[in-house]
C-alpha cells in the first residue's frame, strides 16, 4: 500500500559565502491519511525546515517529499500552512482574508454563492462567524489564529501544516486552541502535522509523535505512537497512564539530547 506522505531519504543544507551547513540528514517518514503527528526535538534541530520542505517553501537537497507518490516541489494549495505568526492582511476583514484563499483556490469551480457558503461554514467551524467583519487589529491573537486555521481549512488542503500555532499564545487561550483543533480533526480527519515544544500539547493531540536529533545534520531520532482513544479530554487525560508514560518517553529523549549538547560544550 502507497504511503499518504513520504519523505524519503531527505537532506537538506544551506551554502552561504563558501561554508555549507547540513541541517536534515537522511529523513524517512510516512503519515497515513488522516493521521496527526506532531514533530518535536530542541531549537535548531530543523523542525520547521523540515515543514518547509513537506510545504513546497523550500527545496529538499537530496531525497524527495512525495504526496500521493507526486513529489513535492514548490507551493501549493493541497498543503496549508498555519505559523506562529496569524499572517492575516491587516486591511482586510476576516471574511476577506478567507475570501481571498477561496477565491484562489476555488474561483473557478465554485460559483460566487457557493464560495460564501464554503467561508461562512469554515468560519463556524472555528467558532468565528460572528467576527466575519472585524478587522485583525480588533480581534484577540487567539481568534486570528482561529481565522488563519478556517483559512488554511476553507483551500480543503490535503495536509494541514501547523507551524508552532500555540506558541505566542496564553495558556488558557492555547488550551482552548488545542481543543478546537482536536474536534476539527475529529469532524474532518485531516491529514496534520504539526511543529511544536509543548510535550504535553504533542501527546494529547497527536497519533505519533517524531522526536528529532540535535544539528546540525539533524535526523529522526524516534517514533512514539500515542495509543489515547478518541476523543480525548485534558482534565481526565491527566492522570491517565498511558497519557503519562508517552510524556514520559518523549521528556526523557528530549532530555538525553540535552545532555549531550551539554557534554560537546
Amino acid at each position: 500500500m502507497t504511503a499518504y506522505l513520504k519523505l524519503d531519504h531527505i537532506d537538506k543544507s544551506f551554502a552561504r559565502g563558501g561554508q555549507v551547513s547540513e541541517v536534515l540528514s537522511d529523513i524517512r517518514l510516512t503519515i497515513d491519511k488522516g493521521e496527526f503527528v506532531s514533530i518535536i526535538g530542541h531549537s535548531g534541530c530543523g523542525k520547521s525546515t523540515l515543514l518547509n520542505l513537506i510545504a513546497g517553501l523550500t527545496k529538499v537537497s537530496a531525497g524527495a517529499v512525495l504526496l500521493q507518490d507526486k513529489e513535492v516541489d514548490s507551493p501549493g494549495p493541497e498543503r496549508a500552512v498555519v505559523f506562529q505568526n496569524h499572517s492575516l492582511l491587516p486591511w482586510l476583514t476576516v471574511y476577506e482574508n478567507i475570501s481571498l484563499a477561496v477565491s484562489k483556490v476555488f474561483g473557478r469551480s465554485k460559483s460566487k454563492a457557493e464560495r460564501h457558503e464554503w467561508i461562512m461554514r469554515n468560519l463556524d467551524l472555528v467558532q468565528m462567524a460572528h467576527a466575519r467583519y472585524k478587522r485583525p487589529a480588533e480581534i484577540s491573537g487567539g481568534m486570528k489564529q482561529r481565522v488563519g486555521i478556517a483559512r488554511a481549512l476553507a483551500m480543503e488542503p490535503k495536509i494541514l501544516l501547523l507551524d508552532e500555532p500555540f506558541g505566542a499564545l496564553d495558556a488558557l487561550t492555547r488550551a482552548h486552541l488545542q481543543d478546537a483543533v482536536m474536534d476539527i480533526h475529529s469532524r474532518l480527519g485531516s491529514t496534520t502535522i504539526m511543529i511544536t515544544h509543548d510535550v504535553d500539547e504533542a501527546v494529547l493531540l497527536s497519533d505519533r509523535i517524531v522526536m528529532m536529533t540535535n544539528g546540525p545534520a539533524a535526523t529522526i531520532g524516534e517514533v512514539l505512537a500515542v495509543p489515547l482513544t478518541r476523543p480525548r479530554r485534558r482534565v481526565e487525560l491527566a492522570s491517565d497512564r498511558t497519557f503519562l508514560r508517552c510524556r514520559e518517553a518523549v521528556l526523557k529523549f528530549l532530555y538525553e539530547r540535552h545532555r549531550f549538547v551539554e557534554a560537546a560544550e
